[in-house]
């Protein structure tokens, strides 16, 4: 039903299952990965009104799990990218897999997936880090950028008769700024990405 994929390892499929509505897949040498993706394998769908949470797990310094949830799989959205790398140090959040008799090994951790109501998948709070960043937030970020750098250079405008001539220091017209500004805009809610090429 699901599958689990590391960079530069082999994707796993064969989840193990803990509970009639729970799975998890191991993650050795997990100290060493930066992200997991977790996806539907497309052979059997959700139950109607069901998805599954995502939960990340390693041990601590005492070899107990330590649970927190990443966030959801359903068949409207059959896969999800989670950033793990940052987690290993965080605190556990609730979870269902607390009465589960897994089995564990030191410096591994385990993708556990809980099958529940999309109501419920709804009303869970991940734990922020663990989303990967995306084109929008960056596009975001250069809005804010273009703001703050328009707004700044703006700060500084005079008119010409305000000006004193000064020959060592070059001015540039404030309506080239804007231009600038106006064409890196469209620029980039054409395609965020443009400025790589």
């Amino acid at each position: 039903m699901f599958g689990c994929l590391v960079a530069g390892r082999l994707v796993q499929t064969a989840a193990q299952q803990v509970a009639e509505d729970k799975f998890v897949f191991d993650l050795p040498d997990y100290e060493s990965i930066n992200h997991v993706v977790v996806f539907m394998l497309g052979t059997v769908p959700f139950p109607e009104g069901m998805g599954g949470s995502v939960y990340f797990s390693y041990p601590d310094s005492n070899g107990m799990p330590v649970w927190q949830l990443l966030g959801f799989v359903t068949n409207g959205k059959p896969s999800a990218i989670f950033k793990i790398s940052g987690l290993k140090s965080g605190e556990g959040s609730q979870h269902p897999f607390g009465a589960m008799n897994i089995v564990r090994t030191p410096s591994v951790a385990q993708i556990g997936i809980s099958v529940e109501l999309l109501d419920s998948l709804a009303q869970q709070t991940p734990v922020g880090n663990a989303a990967v960043s995306s084109v929008d937030s960056f596009t975001q970020f250069t809005q804010k950028m273009l703001d703050n750098f328009y707004n700044f250079a703006s700060s500084f405008a005079v008119s010409q008769a305000q000006m004193t001539p000064s020959p060592s220091e070059m001015f540039i017209p404030a309506n080239v700024v804007l231009k600038w500004y106006e064409n890196f805009q469209r620029r980039l809610a054409q395609n965020p990405l443009f400025w790589k090429t």
